[in-house]
Parts: structure tokens; sequence; C-alpha cells
């Protein structure tokens, strides 16, 4: 089935080459186009849809202002004339961010990474062992196992996401709120204000420690109640 798609821009002329460019994929369907951020923001309020073009610059509000009030947020791909808003679109998990003259080479790039980030997200698991979260990291998204991650430690607007499998932990712009909405209640709990712990990877808990396989992580004063509910390890 075809990603439904909308499209938001103040210029007529960068909506008429959008509209040529995703016409050339079978993969994507634009069900509307607005010249008026406002009108578009109140039908993504109202709509569910796939797949986002929206333009930075625009007279009401900016693109980045836009997608930051939606609750649902569909996939998200900027465009621009300006390279200033890249840390925004970062910050905001989008798909991609494509500089205005948007090159048709450069557009199918983008919309493959869409298209391929949806596949993920709608693949059906088949157990709870290959259940998954996605994650942007070094300009592409990533597909991280639950079952792989030990723990996360926070860095400031950045997470650090230890694995078992690797050495290196995986880097992200994300908050510690926003993983803990991606993550499954039974099987992680925030341990400190600065580290989540995987609970199967937890060997034991002793002097306001969480004992990992590879690492030992402080029991913060807020989450000292985290003690009382491991009391089976």
């Amino acid at each position: 089935m075809a990603l439904k798609c909308v499209a938001i821009d103040d210029e007529p002329l960068a909506l008429e080459l959008i509209k040529t460019y995703v016409s050339r994929f079978p993969d994507l369907q634009l069900v509307q186009v607005f010249e008026d951020a406002l009108s578009g923001a109140e039908y993504l309020k109202q709509t569910p849809v796939d797949l986002l073009f929206v333009d930075v610059n625009m007279p009401d509000i900016t693109g980045v202002e836009l997608v930051r009030s939606l609750v649902n947020s569909p996939m998200i791909i900027f465009t621009t004339a300006y390279r200033n808003y890249a840390f925004e679109s970062y910050e905001l998990q989008a798909i991609d961010y494509l500089l205005k003259p948007i090159d048709f080479q450069r557009f199918t790039a983008a919309v493959e990474k869409a298209v391929d980030y949806h596949k993920y997200k709608n693949a059906t698991q088949e157990n709870t062992s290959d259940e998954s979260i996605y994650v942007y990291s070094e300009y592409k998204m990533i597909k991280i196992l639950l079952r792989d991650i030990e723990y996360i430690e926070s860095m400031g607007d950045y997470l650090k996401i230890y694995l078992t499998n690797i050495d290196k932990p995986v880097l992200t712009l994300m908050t510690m709120k926003k993983v803990l909405e991606k993550l499954p209640e039974d099987q992680f709990a925030r341990v400190h204000r600065s580290f989540i712990a995987a609970l199967g990877k937890i060997k034991s808990i002793h002097n306001r420690k969480v004992h990992l396989n590879h690492a030992e992580l402080p029991i913060g004063d807020a989450y000292s109640g985290f003690i009382n509910q491991q009391k089976g390890i």
C-alpha cells in the first residue's frame, strides 16, 4: 500500500516540483498540498498520513513549529533554502532534510529512507525477542533490538545506548522521556536521572548500585523505590 503524503510549502513552484517528483514513485500517494501552513497543520491534526514534506520557512508558522505542534507526527522530510535548520530537523527525528532547489536524485534518497523506515516500523514481530526501536544516528535510522540493550545513558541532549553485541554505544539526539515512551515498562526502568537499565540484564542490586554485565549504575535518590520493586532479583 502506498504511503499517504502531504506537502506544505508557501511557494507554488516548490509544491509543483514535489508533485512531479512524488508522481514518479508508486510507493507514494500525495493526498493533499497546502500553500497555507495553518491550513496544513489543521488538516494533519484531523487526518493521519504517513509522510509529510514541509517547508521550514513559511509566513504564519515555521515547518519546525508545525511539526512540534502535532500530537501524532508522521514521518517528516523538511525542505528549505537554508542550511541553518539542520539541527532542528535532527532533533525532531526527521527522515531527511532537503535543500532547495531539490535535486531528484537527492529526493529519491530521502523517499527510500522513508519507505524503508515505514517497512521496518510496521513489520510484524514474530516474538518478543525480536522487538525493536528505531533511532536516528549518524544520519540514518538504525534498528536496535530490545534484547541487545544493556543500559542507556543521558548526555545532555543526547543519549548513549549501550548494547551487549557491540563495544561502541549508539549516539542519538533524544531525551530520556522520549526513549522511555518507546521502551516497554516491564523490560526497562529508569534508575537515575542519567540512566535507564534493562531489567533482564541486571545481575544484582547492592549498595545503591545496579550491577550489570559490563557496568555499575548508581541509583538516584528520586528512584530509590526501584530497589523495593526489584526485590526478586
